[in-house]
């Protein structure tokens, strides 16, 4: 096998034993843990809902869009607000490498969420949010979770 071939499949491997699907409790907690209930007035059922139409609950989740990409559990674009070193003119207005939002870590996804929504968009940044959650009962979301 190539040297080439063994480093990709071995950094599979890596990232697979990183990788962490949360159930629905286990992120709220980790959320509210990380400053998200009511940050910047956004309450954690909206962040819950933004998470779970961006990416399951998947600290892995990748989405290819075309000159971009949306990585880790808020799925945060290549374009803006991380550098994957793929992204032509990435602005990385977080300041982090995109791979490093795809662990079970999710401090720095945390940390990029805050900054995102700190700009004019807020949270309208997030497509998904718009469609699936802005003005909706979400209190699914949080329900059952001792947050």
């Amino acid at each position: 096998m190539k040297p080439i071939a063994i480093a990709f499949l071995l950094g599979l491997l890596v990232l697979k034993s990183e990788a962490r699907v949360f159930s629905k409790c286990e992120l709220a907690s980790a959320l509210k843990r990380g400053g998200m209930a009511g940050y910047h007035g956004i309450t954690l059922a909206n962040w819950m809902c933004l998470v779970h139409h961006e990416s399951g609950y998947n600290t892995t989740a990748v989405n290819d869009n075309g000159p971009s990409r949306d990585y880790g559990i808020f799925q945060i674009n290549s374009y803006l607000w991380c550098n994957d070193g793929q992204t032509l003119g990435s602005k990385n207005e977080c300041g982090i490498n995109c791979s490093s939002l795809l662990n079970i870590d999710i401090g720095d996804d945390i940390a990029c969420a805050k900054t995102v929504v700190r700009k004019p968009q807020g949270i309208n940044a997030w497509a998904s949010w718009r469609t699936d959650c802005k003005g909706r009962n979400l209190s699914s979301f949080v329900s059952g979770c001792t947050v």
